[in-house]
């Protein structure tokens, strides 16, 4: 078995934010991470173009009996934008009306998540500004491909997937949804995203806490 493509999270963000400055992304700049995973990789990212960390919280919504499956997600807003996939759910025999009663248990949790990451910090409004959605990996793509539409519906002027490793066939289920696609590998044949990974230890609420502190500290003033 090969080794590892990645060191880490943080690496692998310093790795996104060189190849996304040599695209010259145009300001204003936002930068989304998707929790837990991609905040580690979207702090560096955001420091590296001197703007905030911000969140986007998605929830998957499960079909019945195979909650692992999704059928649709709840990507935060006002009002939370629900995204479904119309071919899962005929497949699954999944109703709106479960949609909408899970939907309902998501969106409190994606409420308690803002009010533990971000003290109740709004999302930014991302109108006109050039969006970087980033995660610490893709396997399906059915939580990003929400993110995704979503804040289209939102109107970006620009709006950019970064993510270190991702299969290609994701990536070009994908590409209708954004305008550019940020990815360091694309390996062949794609395993679990941790697999290309040699430190991929589950973040707690507390780590992703302390990454969100430090990154958007205020700068220190000089002495």
């Amino acid at each position: 078995m090969s080794p590892p493509l990645l060191t880490d999270r943080r690496a692998a963000g310093r790795a996104l934010a060189a190849a996304l400055r040599a695209r010259a992304p145009r300001p204003p700049l936002v930068v989304l991470a998707l929790p837990r995973g991609g905040v580690p990789v979207a702090a560096e990212i955001a420091r590296e173009f001197s703007v905030p960390l911000e969140l986007l919280l998605v929830r998957k919504i499960g079909a019945p009996q195979h909650s692992e499956l999704a059928v649709a997600a709840v990507v935060e807003g006002t009002p939370p934008d629900i995204v479904h996939d119309d071919e899962t759910m005929a497949a699954t025999g999944t109703t709106p009306a479960w949609i909408a009663r899970q939907a309902a248990v998501e969106i409190a949790e994606i409420e308690r998540r803002r009010r533990t990451y971000l003290r109740g910090r709004e999302l930014p409004d991302v109108r006109g500004a050039t969006v970087i959605v980033v995660d610490d990996g893709i396997a399906t793509g059915t939580t990003v491909r929400a993110a995704l539409v979503a804040l289209r519906r939102r109107r970006p002027a620009h709006l950019i997937l970064a993510v270190p490793v991702a299969p290609a066939d994701t990536l070009a289920r994908l590409r209708s949804e954004v305008d550019d696609i940020v990815c360091l590998h694309t390996p062949a044949p794609f395993r679990a995203i941790g697999l290309h990974y040699r430190d991929f230890h589950q973040l707690d609420d507390d780590e992703v806490l302390a990454i969100l502190d430090t990154a958007n500290a205020p700068p220190r003033q000089p002495s």
